[in-house]
């Protein structure tokens, strides 16, 4: 029996978002709107986002980030079901979510290191970590599937450090910082495991050509 791995946010959470969305979705394509323009539209929502996190607004600062990365959703969704998925699109897409992460980033530090406090000075370093365990999860997908392998294992995707972020910004200051060190933490955790399922699948594949 395969080892089933956990999830945050697992296929029936997932697959129940899609169809809430579908007519929203519709109602978009009917009208021709460009998935590129959800794509760029969750760049300034999470641009807004991080600018209401660095003037110390959190609870604002994870409604944009929430909306932000609803609208990214947008753009895959309407792409596919016009049947006019792209190359560049798909370039841009991977683009323009890294860089929304750079800055809701960017925000919750400046926040952090405004505030005169142990905790959230060390908190504003445990968020570069975050972020860089962030970045790395997304990369060595990247790379991964650039080489033909997949790359997609560990719990701490690019939706569920959204969501976490994001739904810990409405609840508390302290369920925020809470959710960086987990983010931190687990983020840099799914980047090994990546890492580790491309070692382990070209293992595999040495071993069947053998």
């Amino acid at each position: 029996m395969p080892k089933r791995e956990f999830r945050l946010i697992t296929p029936g959470i997932k697959d129940g978002f899609i169809k809430v969305i579908e007519k929203p979705v519709d109602f978009f394509i009917k009208r021709n709107v460009s998935p590129n323009f959800f794509t760029i539209l969750g760049l300034v929502l999470s641009g807004v986002g991080a600018f209401f996190y660095a003037e110390g607004y959190l609870v604002w600062g994870g409604v944009f980030i929430l909306i932000g990365g609803i609208s990214d959703t947008f753009d895959g969704k309407i792409a596919r079901t016009r049947n006019i998925a792209t190359k560049f699109g798909a370039v841009l897409d991977s683009s323009l979510d890294r860089y929304a992460e750079f800055l809701m980033f960017l925000g919750i530090m400046i926040y952090l290191m405004r505030i005169d406090t142990p905790l959230h000075y060390w908190t504003s370093i445990i968020a570069f970590f975050a972020l860089m365990g962030s970045i790395m999860v997304s990369y060595v997908r990247a790379r991964a599937e650039g080489l033909g392998m997949e790359g997609k294992v560990g719990m701490m995707q690019r939706a569920e450090r959204i969501v976490l972020i994001g739904i810990a910004s409405l609840v508390h200051e302290y369920a925020l910082i809470g959710v960086v060190w987990i983010v931190a933490l687990f983020a840099n955790i799914t980047a090994i495991q990546r890492i580790h399922s491309v070692w382990k699948e070209e293992k595999e594949e040495l071993r069947k050509s053998k």
